[in-house]
């Protein structure tokens, strides 16, 4: 249960670290503010994926197929 909650914890900095950049976008900030964003979450977003890979090989998360 534990691991779930820290993937769905880093799933919604992934998604506050998009809006930051969305923000610095659309005002038209010249400083690095939004590649900053943007580089935390692509390297959020590759860290929640080797997450679900470890997770899975030792069964803390298994896939299920619908019924």
């Amino acid at each position: 249960m534990i691991f779930k909650i820290v993937i769905l914890s880093l799933l919604l900095v992934v998604l506050i670290s998009l809006g930051s950049a969305l923000v610095a976008m659309a005002k038209g900030d010249k400083s690095d503010k939004m590649l900053k964003s943007l580089t935390w979450r692509i390297g959020l977003s590759v860290t929640i994926f080797i997450l679900l890979l470890i997770g899975q090989a030792t069964g803390l998360i298994t896939p299920h197929g619908l019924p």
